[in-house]
């Protein structure tokens, strides 16, 4: 089973909020809401979508490029874990 089918239900969450964001600045375009509140919008959605690649990212590193985990040494999930850190804190 790969990490995107074990963690499929969350991740389509996470889109299906996306969809609601986007449609909100679609919502805010057409209403001709001012552009502070649309800045925000777009704002959000750009915030939940780094966190959807930061999530599917993560879910790479520890299923494509980590073996199974009792043959990682224990540099390899130390590094491994670093990156994740770091992708984490990009994105968020």
């Amino acid at each position: 089973m790969s990490h995107t089918t074990k963690d499929l239900k969350k991740q389509l969450g996470r889109v299906r909020r996306i969809k609601g964001q986007v449609e909100a600045i679609e919502r805010a375009l057409q209403g001709d809401r001012n552009s502070e509140d649309i800045l925000q919008l777009v704002a959000s959605c750009r915030g939940a979508l780094n966190g959807l690649m930061a999530g599917l990212i993560e879910g790479h590193v520890r299923f494509h490029i980590l073996p199974v985990p009792s043959k990682v040494e224990p540099a390899q999930a130390e590094a491994a874990e670093e990156l994740v850190a770091v992708v984490k804190r990009y994105f968020n």
